[in-house]
């Protein structure tokens, strides 16, 4: 399986990214230093590319299956991406705060410590639909681990798409969100401009 070991501040300096999209409150000290060149409209669009498929944790070809997935769907294509993106299992699960980087909640789902309605599910990529419930399992909530999550992610603000209790560590996605509601500094014009050659 293809996994991305680039370093994160590295990454997000490359990118201009903040760390605190990936759930990550370390600053990098260093500057980027680039030439006064101009980067090109292709450049730019590129560079949203990546930070879109950086800050979900998606390589290329799953990325590019997304996006095929939302030219199908009714709507604005880039919203629509964008909108199956947050979809992800292991993004909702960042976002109710059951852990601490998007890093960590992939692994969370990857080790079976998450229900979806009932039952387990250990696919990051897996999509939630409105209504989905979503749980730590009763063995892995006494775990240090979610312990000290519990206390990391106490200030975090929960979208208004989910409904969370972090007592039981349990959540419910009420709707689907929305482009306003995601608040990921991607342009995804560009993408659909690079895409769309």
């Amino acid at each position: 399986m293809a996994v991305d070991r680039v370093p994160v501040l590295k990454r997000c300096r490359s990118l201009g990214l903040d760390p605190i999209y990936l759930g990550i409150d370390k600053k990098s000290k260093r500057e980027i230093k680039r030439s006064n060149r101009k980067m090109s409209e292709y450049g730019l669009q590129l560079r949203e590319k990546q930070k879109a498929k950086f800050i979900y944790g998606v390589l290329e070809k799953p990325f590019r299956n997304y996006y095929a997935k939302a030219e199908k769907m009714k709507g604005l294509v880039g919203e629509n991406l964008m909108i199956l993106l947050e979809r992800r299992l292991d993004n909702v699960v960042f976002r109710m705060g059951f852990g601490r980087t998007r890093r960590e909640t992939r692994q969370i789902v990857d080790h079976k410590s998450i229900l979806v309605n009932g039952k387990c599910v250990n696919i990051p990529s897996y999509l939630v639909k409105a209504g989905d419930v979503i749980e730590v399992k009763e063995k892995c909530k006494t775990n240090a681990r979610f312990k000290g999550v519990q206390e990391a992610s106490a200030g975090r603000m929960v979208p208004a798409w989910q409904d969370v209790d972090l007592e039981n560590l349990r959540g419910t996605v009420k709707e689907l969100p929305t482009r306003d509601e995601i608040d990921v500094p991607v342009n995804e014009m560009l993408i659909v401009e690079l895409y769309s050659k």
